[in-house]
């Protein structure tokens, strides 16, 4: 069972973030952390839901092109006066049983990591003129050990990976940090459907992907916001290129 924490009072205030793929799950989970410690924050998705913070400025919006990755970031820009955190989480995981089409290998790769690349990119400039900027971006466990009907996931994902690091050495010399974080099994209504449907092609359950977590218990939203929140403060201030695994262990 998670243990709610609570927030260092003020931890961000001043601090300006955008969170894509924050309008539900994980997403809307780091979004609403940033704010309680006292950032302002816009979140990003094709669409608004129940589960989207209502103190965010959701931005609705497709990032799996050049100039929708630009027009997201312009408009936060504006509505926040600047930019100091960019939480890349967008992402979508869709099993695909049999051989995967190249139309699905080409999605899976514009939004699970050019869409983090193209955002960044058009983010560079403002980030370069914050003080203590930061960028998460929001990887997987699949990315080191994809089932078949998720390669083209796990494959996006490990380029993500390997694009994090590189980019953590780029940018570190501008004072800009670059971290990952790579996720186990979290609890959400998608993730946890996705889960199932893998599962069942591999002849077994749910029940028995969690049975092998260490410690115990599936992922919240709220551990991985956390950890996200760390590597976002002053905390993590000499952390940069770091792929930290929220997994329970797995």
């Amino acid at each position: 069972m998670y243990i709610p924490t609570t927030p260092i009072p003020g931890e961000f205030a001043g601090r300006r973030a955008l969170v894509t793929g924050g309008s539900r799950g994980v997403g809307a989970a780091i979004a609403q952390r940033l704010i309680s410690g006292g950032a302002t924050v816009a979140t990003s998705a094709r669409s608004s839901h129940d589960e989207t913070p209502k103190d965010s400025t959701f931005i609705s919006a497709d990032i799996r092109t050049d100039d929708g990755a630009r027009q997201l970031v312009n408009a936060a820009h504006e509505a926040l006066g600047g930019l100091d955190i960019l939480v890349n989480n967008a992402g979508a995981a869709r099993a695909h049983f049999g051989q995967i089409p190249d139309a699905e290998w080409e999605d899976s790769l514009a939004i699970n990591f050019l869409s983090a690349v193209r955002v960044t990119n058009a983010a560079l400039p403002a980030l370069q003129q914050a003080d203590r900027a930061s960028i998460i971006n929001i990887s997987s466990g699949v990315a080191a050990n994809p089932p078949a009907p998720m390669l083209h996931y796990g494959a996006a994902k490990a380029a993500l990976a390997s694009w994090s690091k590189g980019l953590a050495a780029q940018l570190a010399p501008a004072g800009i940090r670059v971290n990952a974080i790579t996720l186990g099994m979290v609890a959400t209504p998608g993730g946890t459907e996705l889960l199932q449907s893998v599962m069942e092609a591999m002849g077994a359950g749910v029940e028995q992907a969690y049975s092998a977590i260490p410690l115990g218990r599936v992922g919240d939203p709220r551990d991985v916001a956390e950890a996200v929140a760390f590597l976002a403060s002053d905390r993590a201030q000499w952390i940069a290129g770091a792929d930290l695994h929220a997994n329970g262990g797995a």
